[in-house]
């Protein structure tokens, strides 16, 4: 059966995307397969490049020596380190492709980031992919308030380990300096079936979670992911 090639799922903070890599996860790989399209998947987060970051410059501090990629606040000391992760997720698909990983025939590529306009928004990083990977790639988009990013950032935040995917927050300050703003209703505006990513028309869906129904153990979860799903098959079917 064919399945995705690459799936980006994108949104705010503690939109749900972790919850719903968790959800798919736990699924019997046929199953996953035949109702979401969505093969052996390798999950491409740039969350844990991110925290070794932070990791490496708390080891170089407590030695004496400079910071490389944050100040003391955990802000970039070079706005360009966002767009250094972007080209990281790209080449870690470029290494697997190169390894052999057949993605589009058993294998997806679920790649996960968020963007805030602060550092430029997902149309400057989406320009930082490469065509190669862009022209394989469809998008889903999981929209909720920066209210609700606020809310589950608080909620999920587990003081013992930061370094969760699952269970890492922001400070609510720093919440608001860098996701603040989001660019997505204007690089998907005009057209409710493509985006036009750095002259590529890449598909994408709206996943709806302001009802946060990736919390626990919901139902509507896969309900909402299949017909997600369905509608980016069908843009790339046909």
């Amino acid at each position: 059966m064919e399945v995705f090639d690459v799936l980006f799922l994108i949104g705010r903070p503690a939109a749900g995307k972790s919850e719903i890599i968790d959800f798919l996860k736990k699924l019997p790989p046929d199953e996953r397969a035949e109702r979401f399209r969505i093969g052996r998947f390798i999950e491409i987060d740039d969350f844990p490049m991110l925290w070794a970051w932070f990791e490496e410059d708390g080891i170089l501090s407590q030695m004496g020596y400079p910071r490389l990629h944050t100040d003391e606040q955990g802000y970039f000391l070079f706005p360009y380190l966002w767009n250094v992760l972007i080209r990281r997720l790209d080449l870690e698909y470029r290494k697997l492709s190169i390894e052999g990983v057949p993605f589009g025939e058993t294998h997806t590529a679920i790649i996960e980031f968020s963007r805030g306009g602060e550092h430029g928004g997902f149309r400057e990083a989406f320009s930082h992919f490469s065509e190669a990977l862009l022209s394989r790639a469809c998008v889903i988009y999981i929209n909720v308030s920066f209210e609700e990013s606020l809310r589950k950032n608080r909620k999920r935040f587990n003081p013992d380990k930061p370094h969760s995917i699952l269970e890492h927050a922001l400070p609510d300050e720093k919440l608001k300096r860098l996701y603040g703003e989001s660019d997505w209703e204007e690089i998907s505006a005009g057209d409710r079936k493509f985006l036009n990513l750095s002259g590529v028309r890449v598909p994408y869906a709206v996943f709806e979670n302001e009802d946060d129904v990736t919390t626990g153990e919901n139902p509507l979860l896969a309900e909402r992911l299949e017909r997600v799903t369905s509608i980016l098959w069908d843009k790339i079917s046909h």
